[in-house]
């Protein structure tokens, strides 16, 4: 055997022995990628869905139909929509109920729908968060909040089967 193909054996080798090191973390880099990319994607859906339930719900219908808040069925219909259009589960949704306090300004009493059978918290007249020592008034809204489980599937890594909690916590200054 020559020293030509000694040297081109022994290259072939290695390089298989490399890529057997190489290739499992490749593979593993990219499904993390996949499913980092998908936590996001969900994240931004519903964070979405429940700012378009605030628009909606902060607008008033008409000023013929007596400008009424939305209903129930038409604000579970809105973030149902938004969810299933990025192929979300509705029915998966979490109960996220901090406690909200009323709108202070008179007049106004706060009232608190529960949409559908999932529990998402749609409150109208919700007192906006405001910075702590703010020389402006309280300001009044609708504030939509709901929670939305995640689980991660990487395989031999402390991730996998790992599952997180992605919050939606929207509020919008209502229209009166």
């Amino acid at each position: 055997m020559g020293p030509v193909r000694q040297f081109l054996a022994d290259t072939a080798a290695s390089q298989v022995a490399e890529a057997a090191l190489v290739l499992p973390l490749v593979f593993m880099m990219l499904l993390g990628i996949y499913w980092f990319g998908r936590a996001f994607n969900i994240y931004a859906t519903i964070n979405h869905a429940a700012r378009e339930a605030a628009r909606a719900g902060a607008a008033q219908t008409c000023a013929s139909c007596g400008n009424a808040h939305i209903s129930t069925v038409q604000g579970t219909a809105i973030i149902d929509a938004i969810l299933q259009a990025s192929s979300v589960d509705p029915n998966q949704i979490i109960l996220h109920d901090p406690t909200p306090q009323p709108c202070p300004i008179p007049g106004f009493t706060m009232e608190r729908n529960v949409l559908g059978s999932n529990n998402n918290v749609l409150y109208y007249n919700y007192a906006l968060l405001t910075p702590v020592g703010s020389p402006y008034p309280p300001v009044c809204g609708v504030r939509v909040t709901f929670q939305y489980p995640y689980q991660f599937w990487l395989p031999f890594t402390s991730l996998n089967r790992q599952q997180i909690i992605l919050t939606a916590d929207v509020q919008m200054k209502g229209e009166y």
